[in-house]
């Protein structure tokens, strides 16, 4: 059966979220329109706004409640970031506007913000690898850090990002102990929704998970890419690590045996 992947980030959601057990790891996620908009602001301050059929963080965008601080009784206003620029609207009404002539036709999703560690000031999340195993099994078989450039709200590779050891991003946060309790956790969310996925498309045989971790330590399931890049594991993990990665691949048929 040739590898099966799940474009849609919407579809991708409510399968997982079928899962009760991995529902509290869900961020609020819904189809962009101007009340979601709107309620959604409400209720977080802080959103992302992405398309539902996208890669390489190409068109996501934040949102968030702004005042200037330097001004007393200032008014509060939205902050919409995209790349490495930013737009302040007085009203929810105009941002919607704004994000519509953004958008156009295609179809995009609200996400609430999640407040998440950070490292020297730049956004990261954390890039798990889960694959089938030869027996058929799911493993979360590597991690990757990814650092935001300045003034960036993507942490993506291809969007100017870098990419770090997870134990060197959670270290100033993180006790030996606590670093392998949530370590072991990671891994558990990455098998839990990659076989979640599975039942529902069975000719899934990797995924890549982007979580991010708030100040409580809690996993957030950011987004799940089923065409996940291999080469960031190559250059950050010992080769041992890399060849398992590699050999899991070559056994579900997404690299060659003669690849290098």
């Amino acid at each position: 059966m040739a590898i099966q992947r799940i474009a849609s980030k919407w579809k991708k959601t409510k399968i997982i979220r079928q899962n009760e057990s991995l529902r509290p790891h869900i961020p609020d996620t819904r189809k962009f329109a101007f009340e979601p908009l709107r309620d959604m602001l409400i209720e977080y301050g802080f959103v992302f706004v992405k398309p539902d059929n996208g890669t390489y963080g190409n068109g996501v965008m934040s949102v968030e409640l702004w005042r200037d601080e330097l001004i007393p009784d200032s008014p509060i206003q939205y902050k919409l970031r995209y790349g490495t620029e930013s737009e302040l609207f007085p009203m929810v009404e105009a941002l919607h506007e704004a994000l519509e002539e953004k958008i156009g036709q295609t179809p995009y999703l609200i996400q609430k913000g999640i407040h998440a560690l950070t490292y020297r000031r730049r956004k990261f999340d954390i890039r798990a690898l889960v694959q089938k195993t030869p027996r058929k099994t799911w493993e979360t078989t590597g991690f990757i850090g990814r650092v935001a450039a300045k003034q960036k709200v993507i942490t993506n590779y291809h969007g100017g990002g870098s990419v770090m050891l997870i134990e060197d991003l959670l270290a100033p946060y993180t006790s030996p102990k606590e670093f392998a309790h949530l370590y072991k956790d990671m891994k558990s969310v990455g098998e839990r929704v990659a076989a979640q996925l599975a039942r529902k498309v069975p000719g899934l045989k990797e995924i890549g998970l982007d979580i991010a971790i708030d100040e409580q330590h809690h996993i957030w399931i950011l987004e799940v890419n089923t065409l996940p890049a291999l080469f960031p594991f190559k250059l950050l993990h010992p080769k041992e690590v890399y060849k398992k990665i590699r050999r899991y691949a070559v056994a579900y048929g997404r690299l060659k045996a003669s690849s290098k």
